[in-house]
């Protein structure tokens, strides 16, 4: 997902957009979990941008999308631009020494 959000819509208040475009981003994570992985990998890791617009926008973890949403809102961003995009990778599972269980 590359997409630049307006959050000032002429039919909505700024409160039901923000929670319109986090429904959107959910899903659309949802779904990116959903697909079936390719051979050799175990996960999907999600690469993620966030700014006010595509040329601005920086590197941010997963578990801060959200936060940024809320961000712009409380910034009170026009629009702003978010790039989510899943790749699969393969993560170790980690194993548990009978040191680390006691």
């Amino acid at each position: 997902m590359k997409k630049i959000f307006q959050i000032d819509v002429s039919n909505k208040t700024r409160e039901r957009q923000i929670d319109s475009i986090k429904n959107e981003i959910r899903k659309y994570i949802k779904r990116e979990k959903s697909k079936k992985l390719a051979d050799g990998f175990n996960s999907w890791f999600f690469d993620c941008k966030f700014g006010q617009t595509q040329e601005v926008a920086k590197e941010i973890n997963f578990a801060d999308i959200i936060k940024s949403v809320d961000f712009a809102q409380s910034e009170n961003f026009d629009s702003f631009y978010i790039e989510i995009v899943a790749r699969p990778v393969f993560k170790d599972k980690k194993s548990l020494n009978e040191d680390e269980i006691l």
